[in-house]
């Protein structure tokens, strides 16, 4: 049914001068966060050389950002709806640059995932503001859809930027310098964005509840955290309590917000089908695509044997197919339907998914290279026409806070797939048999391997290096197999829920 939230819109003439130029102002932070996530993948081999992390410490090298942003960005969607969207995206923009030197210079596996903990808390303050200032901006539906198309393949851009000019730097420096890319387009974003962006706030916010803002912390953290240790290494106590803990304070969070006047998050908004069939096909949709994203590139590299320039280039169809299709996303879902095209990019992500469980060493690149376009068309009708559907069922006052659900479904979808997907890449990983003499480093990451395999005799690296990347594939092919079955069920769950929901 059509959202019993939609606001009424200003008339074609309150339209706002300047909103194109400021959305282009918006979109650098957008490219910032998009980049960040894709150059780790790629820098995980060299990490993984430099740094010696253990198997667990590198899931939490990929997996702690996603963790303390999601966290943290409902929190600070309702800070910028209070302080001012504008202040919240530049102050945490700079922070964001000042974080990425941090990570760039960590010297151990520890100081990198506390680095990557801080730069989640500055990347909870950009996504939300820069969706809620697109609503603020855009009062007409039609250009409203059309400025999330453009949002939604910036960030896909990114996606392709970030691998290829991540490659190329890790072809001529240190792994740090993928985090130094950050630098130029903050700069930019911070000096120009304080002079075009128009300040916007929610006029009658009310106080911002500390309270709920640890309870909305430690509930996503705990959750999380008891999953992916149930993942990696069976139930214990303390995986179960802190399960628990999670839960409960989830559990106080979502009371406390129907009982506050002014709460952090109207939770009302999931009564409407519409809202929460979208966010929970964002949620699926990341969960069952993390696996495949965080360990492409090593895959890429490690066991097809591709430099990592080459590598980035390798994943391009996915963000140039996601781009293409974000720009007619909202026009597609018009004329056919919201569910449509919602249920139809993922079913088709779920099917491409499918066929990466039939990778090996020896795959050529067309049939990799057209399952990762597929990726990227349905990924990119997806999320666009969702990230519309979440933005047009809210009152404008509540724009941050309802973007920030948006990106709190994708990063917790992410934080939930690297922990599941990546645990199930791990076990299968570690369990290969290699001949005598391996070194046990060489069964904690295939990184860790391949390093490994440098001190030790040629018939012996070899024989090793076989087993170990035979085992990474079929971990491989069961985390794509499972992210299949969930991207088909998320397709499911949004014909059903999106029914008779318009833009």
């Amino acid at each position: 049914m059509t959202s019993t939230l939609r606001p009424a819109y200003p008339a074609e003439t309150d339209k706002r001068p300047g909103r194109w130029l400021a959305l282009a102002v918006l979109v650098l932070a957008v490219l910032l966060v998009a980049v960040d996530a894709t150059v780790l993948g790629l820098a995980t081999p060299y990490i993984s050389e430099d740094l010696k992390p253990s198997g667990t410490q590198l899931l939490w090298i990929g997996d702690v950002y996603s963790f303390v942003i999601a966290g943290l960005l409902v929190s600070m969607g309702s800070l910028g709806d209070r302080i001012g969207r504008k202040r919240v995206l530049l102050v945490g923009s700079a922070a964001f640059g000042v974080l990425s030197v941090l990570n760039a210079y960590a010297t151990t596996p520890g100081m990198l995932i506390a680095a990557r903990a801080l730069l989640g808390v500055a990347g909870a303050t950009l996504m939300p503001a820069t969706l809620a200032l697109i609503r603020n901006l855009f009062h007409d539906a039609r250009e409203r859809s059309l400025a999330v198309g453009i949002w939604g393949a910036t960030a896909s851009a990114g996606m392709a930027v970030g691998p290829i000019a991540g490659g190329f730097l890790l072809e001529h420096f240190w792994w740090g310098s993928v985090f130094l890319i950050n630098l130029p387009v903050m700069a930019v974003l911070v000096l120009v964005g304080s002079r075009l962006l128009p300040e916007s706030r929610n006029p009658d916010p009310g106080p911002w509840d500390l309270t709920s803002v640890l309870l909305s912390l430690v509930g996503v953290i705990g959750v999380v955290y008891a999953i992916k240790e149930a993942a990696a290494h069976g139930f214990t106590w303390a995986v179960l309590g802190t399960g628990v803990l999670g839960a409960a304070a989830l559990y106080r969070f979502v009371h406390r917000q129907l009982t506050l006047p002014a709460p952090l998050l109207d939770v009302r908004l999931f009564r409407n089908r519409g809202f929460s069939g979208a966010v929970l096909a964002d949620l699926l949709t990341v969960l069952g695509m993390s696996g495949l994203v965080f360990f492409l590139s090593q895959f890429l590299q490690l066991v097809q044997g591709r430099h990592p320039f080459e590598a980035g280039l390798a994943e391009l169809p996915a963000a140039v197919g996601a781009v293409a299709a974000g720009l007619v996303a909202g026009r597609a879902a018009r004329r056919f339907s919201v569910r449509s095209v919602v249920a139809g990019g993922l079913a088709a992500v779920g099917l491409a998914l499918a066929v990466l469980t039939t990778l090996s060493a020896s795959t050529g690149y067309p049939l990799l290279g057209t399952a990762l376009l597929v990726v990227g068309v349905g990924a990119g009708f997806s999320f666009t026409v969702t990230a519309d559907v979440i933005l047009a069922g809210v009152p404008k006052e509540q724009a941050g806070a309802a973007s920030a659900v948006s990106e709190t479904a994708y990063e917790l979808g992410a934080a939930l797939g690297i922990a599941l997907l990546g645990s199930i890449v791990t076990a299968a990983y570690r369990g290969f048999t290699g001949p005598a003499g391996t070194p046990p480093q060489a069964h904690e990451s295939l990184g860790g391997a391949v390093q490994a395999a440098r001190a030790l005799p040629h018939d012996q690296a070899e024989a090793m290096l076989t087993a170990a990347q035979d085992a990474f594939v079929h971990g491989l092919h069961l985390a794509s197999g499972a992210g299949a079955v969930v991207l088909l069920a998320a397709s499911a769950a949004a014909w059903t829920l999106l029914k008779g929901q318009k833009l």
